[in-house]
């Protein structure tokens, strides 16, 4: 059986909470950018790239997790 440690994120409820911060994340930064006045084509880039920042914390805390288990 494969061993996924992601699992094992925010108590077990990582991966239902990552599948909600993919759609919410995105909308709530584009609408914050839209409102601050920013143009369109700047916002929904902004959107797009604060994606990124759920996929570097699950690798950083993956990373604390395997370093915790090799001490």
């Amino acid at each position: 059986m494969i061993n996924d440690s992601s699992n094992e994120l925010v108590f077990g409820l990582w991966p239902f909470l990552k599948r909600a911060l993919l759609l919410l994340i995105p909308l709530w930064v584009y609408l914050i950018c839209w409102s601050a006045g920013a143009p369109y084509f700047v916002s929904s880039i902004v959107a797009g790239l604060s994606v990124a920042t759920i996929v570097f914390y699950e690798k950083y805390k993956l990373k604390q997790i395997s370093a915790n288990e090799d001490d």
